[in-house]
């Protein structure tokens, strides 16, 4: 059980607050308030339309922090309770958004209006009521990195200033308006910048948090189980869906792209230092991310491979993976950045937190999760049509 003496990183005691989440019922939300249960004595007023993934703590009522969360069922696009929730609390977290990369160029609408329209009455109301913000966003903002437009064989490529991604430097650079991929990282921007002008022009407290694929238990979803059928997750709960179905891993445009994973419980950590040090966090923005689990999409694919052979005890297939290009795959308007490696200097100087879970054990971690959550579940699925 947490404790009332807990201090900050200055040596000061933490006061319990009150914090509205929004999108308390997704991934991170779910993984977030666990972690405000166990460890801190602050109460969550958890927004969402959905709580499937935080219902473990909300039932039963005899949890011993049953009075610390509420869940309100509340769509933030047209429900006027949002500002008085906003208004009760000392900090508002706000996650929600459309952040499917599937989504990006065949819903570009709701993605725009999920990104930034429905997140404009949020910064609204907490810079009219004086209330601190803390907005996830993106690392899609930083777009495509310089090197990406050196020639493959430059000696450059080496130089870390044309790759590494770094809070208060880095050129944000999108592809064309035809690519409609680069709505999202467009929306996350703009509504980034509005935030900034509110702190600038009306002393808005916030931070603003920069994701770089944060990976673990409960992320997204797998389609037919838990998820629409036609839907497409992202990375992870893809290749974990193709692995469960014991189907090839599909990489597109051969798997190319180099990203970074950092595992969802070190990520969290971070937000909670945000979170209890407002002094060191407020008017910065934060990446979260490991720069040491750099991989390609390709050779993701090959460790999720052997890292699910060894937690199912199936053998993997003969053909593991196979190349599908992005046209296919998403359609008209796909782009890609070719890699993301994030600067951590600035969360590393203000907060003192750096990740520590390697890929393989992340992978391993949740991977274990994902086989015994779903295995049964999808050879029921798989079995039905052959049945009937």
């Amino acid at each position: 059980m947490a404790s009332a003496a807990r201090l900050d990183l200055d040596g000061n005691p933490i006061k319990p607050m009150t914090i509205c989440m929004i999108g308390a019922g997704g991934f991170i939300g779910s993984h977030l308030c666990e972690k405000l249960m166990a460890e801190t004595m602050h109460k969550v007023l958890a927004v969402d339309v959905y709580n499937d993934k935080i219902k473990h703590l909300l039932e039963p009522a005899t949890h011993p922090w049953s009075d610390r969360i509420q869940f309100y069922r509340v769509n933030i696009k047209h429900d006027s309770r949002l500002e008085g929730l906003i208004k009760m609390a000392d900090l508002t977290i706000n996650l929600a958004a459309i952040c499917t990369p599937a989504d990006y160029n065949t819903r570009p609408l709701d993605t725009i209006y999920s990104n930034f329209i429905d997140a404009l009455p949020v910064v609204k109301y907490c810079s009219e009521n004086n209330k601190r913000l803390i907005h996830f966003s993106t690392c899609e903002v930083y777009g495509k990195t310089i090197g990406s437009f050196l020639p493959k064989d430059s000696p450059l490529l080496q130089d870390p200033a044309y790759y590494l991604l770094t809070e208060d430097a880095s050129p944000c650079i999108f592809g064309p308006i035809e690519k409609q991929r680069w709505s999202y990282a467009c929306a996350k921007q703009l509504i980034e910048r509005l935030i900034y002008a509110e702190g600038a022009e009306n002393g808005l407290e916030f931070a603003i948090v920069r994701p770089f694929n944060w990976i673990g238990p409960r992320m997204d979803f797998i389609p037919g189980i838990d998820g629409p059928s036609e839907g497409v997750p992202r990375v992870l709960a893809c290749f974990s869906n193709n692995l469960l179905r014991r189907e090839p891993l599909k990489l597109v445009d051969g798997g190319e792209s180099q990203r970074t994973f950092v595992y969802i419980k070190d990520a969290i950590e971070a937000v909670s230092l945000m979170i209890d040090n407002p002094g060191r966090a407020n008017g910065h923005i934060f990446n979260v991310g490991n720069p040491n689990n750099e991989v390609t999409v390709r050779q993701l694919a090959e460790m999720m491979t052997e890292v699910y052979a060894k937690v199912s005890g199936e053998p993997p297939l003969e053909a593991p993976t196979v190349d599908v290009s992005s046209k296919e795959f998403y359609g008209e308007g796909y782009d890609d950045s070719d890699k993301r490696i994030p600067d951590m200097t600035i969360i590393n100087k203000q907060l003192g937190w750096n990740p520590k879970t390697s890929l393989w054990d992340l992978l391993e971690s949740t991977l274990t999760y994902q086989h015994r959550t779903y295995a049964e579940a999808i050879k029921q699925a798989i079995a039905k049509p052959t049945a009937s």
